[in-house]
């Protein structure tokens, strides 16, 4: 039995953006325009200039009112959530970043949103980490075929971040939940 009381969500990179959609934020694709105006060479700039976003197809996901607490982790987009939104979010989160993120550099997602929720953020800014450091360490398999998503900064041991993540959050839903 699901306690209704009791829901949390945890979204990464892309999911981190719609786990910020679905506590309050709206996006403006206007926002991400600009962004990428001033930012060309940004990872998400370059990947929408492949697929463009139609924004008379854009709709707000809606806050999903079930969810009572939030783990987001290396968000994508965070600077297209509005300032209005994003100050309307008071449940609990637990944000992370990747000081080493290439990929979503912090400055611009992870930070842009913790700077502007209703409610201060647990915030954890992991030393070292890049951005796909969140994903859990590789099989020997895995990084053979897909090196970019298993290989770390040196020094860097996902092993023992995943430890100390995963007890973060399930403490934090402890907590909230």
């Amino acid at each position: 039995t699901i306690d209704p009381a009791r829901i949390g969500a945890v979204g990464f990179s892309a999911g981190g953006y719609t786990v910020t959609a679905l506590v309050g934020g709206v996006s403006d694709p206007q926002r991400i325009a600009s962004h990428c105006q001033a930012q060309p060479q940004a990872f998400v700039c370059r990947l929408l200039a492949q697929s463009p976003i139609d924004t008379a197809s854009w709709k707000p996901l809606g806050a999903d009112a079930r969810i009572k607490a939030a783990v987001i982790a290396a968000p994508g987009l965070g600077f297209a959530f509005t300032d209005q939104s994003l100050a309307t979010v008071t449940l609990p989160v637990q944000l992370w970043a990747g000081e080493a993120d290439e990929v979503v550099p912090s400055a611009d997602n992870a930070q842009a949103i913790r700077d502007r929720l209703g409610r201060r953020p647990e915030d954890h800014a992991v030393p070292g980490a890049g951005h796909f450091d969140f994903l859990p360490p590789c099989t020997p398999q895995l990084a053979a075929a897909l090196p970019a998503l298993c290989q770390s900064r040196p020094g860097f041991d996902r092993a023992r971040f995943h430890d100390d993540f995963n007890r973060e959050v399930v403490r934090f839903f402890e907590e909230t939940l």
